[in-house]
């Protein structure tokens, strides 16, 4: 009634998904970041998982957009609108303005920041904070982040690949960069296309990432193919091809190896202590990209550190966001 009933929440914008945590309940809402709007009156169609459904399928009069682009945002006046209809959805129209935690990767400007925060207060925020993505991911995977220990994580999501090593409540050196699930998705689409001669969608694309790809050659070979269908370019009609395991792999060499080079420029940059503390407690990978087949293997045997994934990789920046609002005096002072 008077506003007593207030929830702080923590948002995780993602390049592919929201997530949303609830302080007292936990993560409440989980919904792909995409908005359909009608381009002639400019009203939104659908928000979330509706419109996910209506990439590449939509008339003339209506686009399915992904407002966030590369971790930042690309189309304020959406971003604002799909940040409008997650708060509404979490706390209710009726309850009173909830503080908001939302968090960026770890490269982004001053002006990019400002941005995040301006569109969370439009969108329905009494006041809002940002907490830099790698720290949050270190929070949720349950990593001792206040202690006088260096740990070392790897948040691979759909647009940014944030690694950071994290000491005492900070981070110590750190790299964003924009190859993720997104750049994964592109590269496989195009070996398609030049390999195959036939034209997918980024959906279709996901989806053989996540049923059949790997981030090792040698161990693509014992996955079985999958059957994918698409446009040929050769005579223009529509055609199923069998892709194998191996032709994904390939496909995101590159951009594995992408990540690879981030993770190494940042252990160069680490003090020594700090190093050997990563040798103890190995590198944590989070983020929907921890889920690609062997990448752990691939990433240890490069760096000769031990990696493991974290217990539920999607959440671990949602729900380090969370955390970080039960110390929200802190944040306002940052």
């Amino acid at each position: 009634m008077f506003g007593l009933g207030t929830k702080n929440i923590g948002i995780d914008l993602g390049t592919a998904n929201t997530i949303v945590y609830v302080d007292g309940k936990g993560i409440v809402l989980r919904e792909p970041s995409v908005v359909a709007k009608n381009t002639k009156s400019g009203e939104i169609v659908s928000v979330g998982e509706d419109a996910r459904a209506m990439i590449g399928r939509t008339p003339g009069s209506i686009v399915a957009i992904r407002p966030m682009k590369d971790g930042v945002i690309a189309d304020y006046d959406t971003t604002v609108a799909m940040m409008k209809y997650f708060i509404e959805k979490t706390v209710g129209r009726s309850s009173g303005k909830p503080y908001v935690m939302v968090c960026v990767p770890s490269g982004v400007t001053e002006v990019e920041k400002r941005a995040v925060i301006d569109a969370t207060r439009v969108a329905g925020a009494r006041d809002a904070y940002v907490i830099e993505e790698p720290f949050a991911a270190a929070i949720g995977a349950g990593l001792p982040v206040m202690d006088p220990t260096g740990s070392m994580v790897v948040d691979m999501g759909g647009g940014t690949t944030d690694v950071a090593t994290i000491s005492l409540g900070g981070i110590v050196s750190s790299r964003s960069i924009r190859v993720a699930g997104d750049k994964l998705d592109d590269a496989i689409a195009t070996y398609v296309r030049s390999n195959f001669n036939l034209l997918i969608g980024e959906r279709t694309a996901e989806k053989l990432k996540m049923d059949i790809g790997s981030a090792s050659v040698e161990a693509a070979e014992k996955i079985e193919g999958a059957t994918i269908r698409g446009r040929d370019l050769i005579t223009g009609l529509p055609k199923a091809v069998e892709v194998s395991a191996v032709d994904v792999a390939k496909a995101i060499q590159e951009p594995v190896q992408d990540v690879i080079t981030a993770i190494k420029e940042t252990l160069e940059e680490t003090s020594p202590e700090i190093a050997a503390d990563v040798i103890d407690h190995g590198i944590v990978l989070t983020g929907g990209g921890a889920l690609l087949k062997n990448l752990s293997e691939v990433i240890a045997e490069a760096t000769k550190v031990p990696v493991s994934i974290a217990s539920d990789p999607l959440d671990c920046v949602a729900a380090g966001t969370g955390e970080s609002l039960k110390s929200i005096d802190v944040m306002k002072k940052k």
